[in-house]
């Protein structure tokens, strides 16, 4: 697996909670805060949290540990 952003933002529950399965799933990922760059506050501004993967593909909120786990061995 390549590498994996989560787009998230300050204060928002919902991405402390994907963030808590990243950390639990024991994958390592970069946390962007789309309020930083307004390309991203337009895309992802009331989808968050959005995991996104080296390849594109995106799993957006709401997933639990298994679906997390699917989509980060979707491509091994």
């Amino acid at each position: 697996m390549g590498s994996l952003t989560l787009y998230t933002t300050l204060g928002c529950h919902l991405c402390q909670h994907a963030e808590a399965l990243l950390e639990a799933s024991g994958c390592q990922f970069v946390a962007s805060d789309i309020a930083e760059d307004l390309t991203l506050l337009e895309r992802y501004g009331t989808r968050i949290p959005v995991v996104r993967d080296s390849l594109g593909s995106e799993l957006g909120w709401p997933f639990d540990g298994t679906m997390l786990s699917q989509f980060i061995n979707k491509n091994n």
